[in-house]
């Protein structure tokens, strides 16, 4: 299941987190590590820009054959180039149950799926930081800023021992290693992705796996803030230099990072 919690403050959050953070070290000898995610509205539920994007299961073949069409593209545009198997040996191996599960870091090549991920191409890779920081600035850098509605950061910890099933979507956790666009490092980036095994790899939702209430995928939670908090969250960021500029690095990054600083200095005429 997720454990939903509705918070009144920022403050109020950091003080179950830290909580959090003891109850993790005292289950086990070495500190457990949490994973974090934010989002701007907490009626959003945890789902991949490629559930947004399409209806219904896609297939892993489907899915890849669409990005190995694109690759061609892509490395003309940007001078990169990635070295990733055929779409015919992975429509052949994805038809094995042990091709994706003993080797999801590796097949297809993850740090292609991450750069795409990173630039805005539906992706089934659901994006992680190991920063709640740096979770809670994409919570609130484009939330609303009322007293109505809230914003969310999720918090993932990985069960030691994990049970899978064959049939039903599970959730897998591919880490922070891999050579990739700098983003997934300044950004603290980690990954999960759901599949699911019927004759074949499928993609699965989120949603399929906590409906079931012993799912054995590790343990997540949800913390509502009020998005009223947003710009107290924003300047507290700031001023540890997290921001749009130190996680994108971009010459509109910059331009919204200045905005955010200067703006509200500027004096309206009466």
């Amino acid at each position: 299941m997720l454990e939903e919690t509705d918070v009144n403050s920022w403050e109020e959050f950091e003080d179950k987190l830290d909580k959090l953070r003891g109850e993790s070290r005292s289950a086990d000898e070495a500190e457990s590590q949490l994973w974090f995610r934010g989002q701007e509205n907490a009626c959003w539920p945890l789902t991949t820009t490629l559930d947004r994007n399409t209806q219904g299961a896609v297939l892993f073949k489907d899915y890849y054959r669409l990005i190995d069409r694109v690759k061609p593209q892509i490395e003309s545009f940007t001078g990169k180039e990635w070295d990733i198997p055929t779409y015919p040996e992975v429509a052949a191996g994805v038809r094995n149950y042990d091709y994706l599960r003993l080797h999801l870091d590796g097949w297809p090549r993850y740090e292609y799926l991450a750069y795409l991920r990173h630039h805005g191409f539906p992706s089934p890779l659901l994006d992680w930081s190991r920063s709640s920081r740096v979770a809670a600035y994409f919570a609130f850098c484009n939330a609303a800023d009322d007293h109505v509605r809230r914003a969310s950061i999720f918090v993932f910890s990985e069960e030691r021992f994990t049970s899978r099933t064959d049939v039903a979507p599970n959730i897998f956790r591919l880490g922070p290693y891999v050579k990739t666009h700098r983003r997934h490092f300044l950004q603290q980036s980690d990954y999960t992705i759901c599949l699911a095994f019927q004759n074949g790899w499928r993609f699965g939702r989120y949603a399929e796996v906590f409906e079931r209430s012993n799912h054995h995928q590790g343990v997540y939670r949800k913390f509502n803030i009020p998005s009223s908090e947003r710009m107290k969250v924003l300047r507290l960021l700031d001023e540890y230099n997290l921001n749009e500029l130190s996680l994108f690095e971009s010459e509109e990054a910059l331009m919204k990072t200045l905005t955010f600083r200067e703006l509200p200095k500027l004096r309206l005429g009466g």
